[in-house]
């Protein structure tokens, strides 16, 4: 039953009021009511008012309130129905009840709030013969409807009847801990059955439609019978919430109590006949039945599911539990694409993708040759290093359309944290597995060609190395057990074709660069860009900015110019934005003029492009002794580097600018040691070492440099300025010294000779064991230029000094 204190009724804004019994006297003393034959009608929204009941309700629509005014003034008797559907706003004739309730309005009381609020009393029930009326509000001929009287045989079965309702109510009351102590009383102080009845009926806790149909039972004994059954159910419904709460009570904290509620409503369910977890779990086996997996898969699921089960989906575990097991469900355990071993095929993919690159693509080759006779993956894992924007990601793409397998790139840039590989274990809140693992999960496949780019970026922090999670990942012998923390199982990475890609092989930790099989990739030389930007970044450009269909040209040279003059790189990154904006400007030319011209000169780069911003003038330095042009490697490509060596008076002191490292302070030194030993050879003053100061700096001072290549450089821009011998202009050089006088050989070759070739440099010396280096680049690509090979500074200060 509902309690009398705190049930609300309401018409319209569901605001409910108590409902206030009266006694029995006053509830039945409905015989001096004259009742008019047309009434107006004042429909209530999930209630019913039963005859003898008081009954506050707020009033809200407009009609009701005008009907309420309009009776209030006059025999403030109303027609009381039910709306059949509590939702409706504005109810019609069809919404509303056939069978209602004559009442009383006792008191009209206008709220602060601008709300109107009455009392009403039912009297007696009537019938609606017919609505004479919608507007202003309802009104409709009724007929008044008496209950029939109750036969004299059937007065002791009546009574016993009414006894029951008695008992069974004051039952409610005492298993409902929420009823006041004050609903007990009044009920055992109601001694009309009439009144005993409409009483009950109205603080029933039971649906609208069982409500109405009480109402409209003439034979109160039926109506008597049919409200026991009524009371019969809410005590059962009563008693089963009691044996709950005494199964379940102890000291409940906020986590027990919150299971305690779930337990009541998984009992109510089970009542009702079933869970609205079963469809979810049923569907999560069907899966199973048809899955491809390992039998620890098949069992760790098996067990998961059990355990789903137990669980209420209301628990904070259950939707862990549901996550994992719908990532089992979702990993491609066995499930791989069958590979296409055409090296044919491969062939052609990889020359339609990249221009040039033969060798590395002849080793690209010769790796998926072995993996098709093998079968496996057993083999290095390739790692493709080189300067930024010269394909080195395109290639693991092209790789994997060869193969015809699925790709997936994993960025590593800036990675710190080793759970990003391995996953957090289920016990964290938004825990997730690892980075591996999701990328599968994604495809589908569990053979695919995984990128794995910028492994040269990886960090570690307190939260652990990255680097040694790729360990496990890249070693043949390891992967096929790889142990995520979230999965909480092996899973074979045996199958999937892993590529590294970095710029800088140095940064690698050289563990993980023992289970790597490095293959260099150095820059294109200018020809090579030509050619790149002809077939493949011109279209690609035209295209982004709708100008496919229109021909216009841009010739070999007009390209060239572009190159050498307004980028400076080993990729063709710079050289793609270039051409970007020579698109947009043209795109800009025919949305205005309407047409294009056929083909662009320099001017019209000029113009677009603005002046150059770069200019190879710059290294005609024969006007300055002390100035030498070095090469440096970066992992950007090569570049050129300034050498600048000035004499002041002083007490022989050596300074070093330019934020120059270690190994470039001591090449420094041992240059300067090696002049001082040999000064007299090289025609040089002795007492210039004790009479002045020298200072060599490095141009771009914001930029760390470091290395021993500068070596020879340093030396003979510090001969150079000692005995104030011009150097050659358009040389440049590369190689580190010994306090012997020796010239050794030094790294990235090709990018520096690359470098110069940009830069318009025609002359470059290095140690004679790099020629073997020069020798592996396209001689087009180095014509006209000339290499000076030697052993020791003697030949290179013969060859740099006028």
């Amino acid at each position: 039953m509902k309690r009398t204190d705190t049930y609300y009724m309401a018409e319209e804004e569901m605001e409910f009021m108590p409902i206030i019994p009266l006694n029995d006297e006053e509830a039945e003393n409905n015989d001096e009511i004259i009742v008019p034959k047309e009434i107006p009608i004042l429909p209530l929204r999930n209630t019913v008012l039963f005859p003898g009941v008081v009954l506050p309700i707020t009033v809200g629509r407009d009609k009701s309130i005008k009907a309420v005014n309009d009776t209030y003034k006059t025999d403030k008797l109303v027609g009381v129905v039910a709306q059949k559907d509590s939702n409706v706003e504005e109810p019609t004739v069809s919404d509303l009840e056939n069978v209602g309730t004559i009442a009383k309005i006792i008191k009209l009381i206008k709220m602060p709030d601008g709300g109107t609020t009455i009392i009403i009393q039912g009297r007696k029930r009537f019938k609606i013969d017919s609505i004479t009326s919608e507007d202003p509000y309802f009104k409709a001929q009724i007929q008044i409807l008496e209950d029939d009287k109750v036969v004299v045989q059937d007065n002791q079965h009546f009574a016993a009847t009414v006894s029951s309702i008695k008992d069974l109510a004051g039952q409610i009351i005492q298993l409902s801990p929420n009823m006041p102590s004050e609903a007990s009383i009044i009920l055992k102080n109601i001694e009309n059955p009439s009144f005993l009845i409409h009483f009950v009926s109205s603080n029933l806790n039971s649906d609208l439609n069982e409500k109405q149909a009480l109402l409209e039972m003439n034979d109160i004994k039926t109506r008597a019978e049919k409200l026991m059954h009524l009371l019969n159910r809410e005590l059962q419904f009563a008693e089963l919430k009691n044996q709950l709460t005494t199964k379940t009570k102890t000291e409940l904290d906020k986590q027990q109590k919150e299971y305690f509620l779930q337990q009541q409503l998984k009992s109510i369910k089970e009542e009702l006949g079933g869970d609205s977890n079963e469809r979810e779990i049923k569907e999560m086996q069907k899966k199973a039945e048809q899955k491809k997996w390992p039998e620890a898969a098949k069992e760790a699921f098996k067990k998961g599911i059990e355990k789903l089960e137990r669980m209420h989906p209301s628990t904070p575990d259950y939707s862990v539990v549901y996550n994992h097991l719908d990532l089992m469900l979702e990993l491609p355990w066995d499930e791989c694409t069958v590979d296409s071993y055409d090296l044919l095929k491969a062939r052609k993919v990889l020359d339609r993708d990249h221009y040039g690159m033969g060798k590395i693509k002849e080793r690209i080759l010769e790796y998926l040759a072995v993996l098709k006779l093998k079968g496996d993956m057993k083999s290095p894992i390739l790692c493709f290093v080189g300067p930024p924007g010269i394909g080195k990601t395109s290639l693991g793409r092209s790789i994997a359309t060869a193969l015809g397998r699925k790709y997936v790139r994993l960025s590593l840039g800036g990675m710190h944290d080793e759970s990003e590989l391995r996953g957090h274990r289920k016990t964290y809140i938004g825990a997730m597995p690892g980075r591996i693992i999701q990328s599968l999960r994604k495809i589908k496949s569990s053979n695919p060609v995984m990128i794995l780019d910028e492994i040269d970026k990886v960090t570690n922090d307190f939260r652990g190395d990255p680097s040694s999670a790729l360990l496990e990942i890249l070693d043949p012998e390891q992967n096929h057990t790889f142990y995520d923390n979230y999965l909480e199982l092996e899973y074979d990475l045996s199958k999937v074709l892993f590529v590294a890609t970095a710029n800088d092989i140095q940064n690698i930790q050289p563990a993980l660069r023992d289970r790597l099989e490095i293959i260099d990739l150095s820059g294109y030389a200018v020809e090579e860009k030509i050619q790149i930007a002809k077939q493949y970044l011109v279209p690609k450009q035209k295209d982004l900015h709708g100008l496919g269909q229109y021909k216009f040209k841009i010739s070999d040279n007009i390209l060239e110019k572009i190159i050498e003059d307004y980028t400076r790189e080993s990729g063709v990154r710079e050289l793609d934005r270039q051409l970007a904006s020579i698109m947009r400007s043209l795109a800009k030319d025919l949305a205005l003029k309407g047409k294009l011209k056929p083909s662009l000169n320099l001017k019209d780069i000029e113009r677009i492009l603005g002046k150059p911003k770069y200019s190879n003038e710059i290294y005609k330095m024969a006007n300055m002794a002390g100035v030498a042009v070095g090469l440096a490697w970066t992992y950007v490509g090569g570049d050129i580097l300034f050498i600048e060596t000035t004499l002041s008076d002083g007490k022989g002191e050596l300074r070093l600018t330019g934020n120059l490292g270690n190994v470039m302070k001591e090449s420094a030194s041992t240059a300067l040691t090696y002049l001082q030993a040999n000064a007299k050879k090289y025609g040089i003053d002795p007492q210039l070492f004790q009479n002045k100061n020298i200072h060599i700096h490095v141009p771009e001072g914001a930029v760390p440099k470091d290395g021993p290549s500068a070596g020879i450089t340093m030396m003979t821009a510090l001969a150079s300025a000692l005995t104030n011998r011009k150097v050659k202009p358009y040389l440049a050089m590369t190689g580190e010294i010994t306090l012997r006088g020796q010239v050794l050989p030094v790294g990235g070759i090709k990018e520096k000779v690359l470098a110069a070739k940009r830069a318009g440099l025609k002359e470059i010396i290095m140690c004679w064991q790099n020629e073997k280096d020069v020798l592996e680049i396209n001689a087009t690509f180095i014509k006209g230029m000339k290499f000076h090979y030697v052993k020791s500074m003697q030949q290179v200060l013969d060859l740099a000094l006028n």
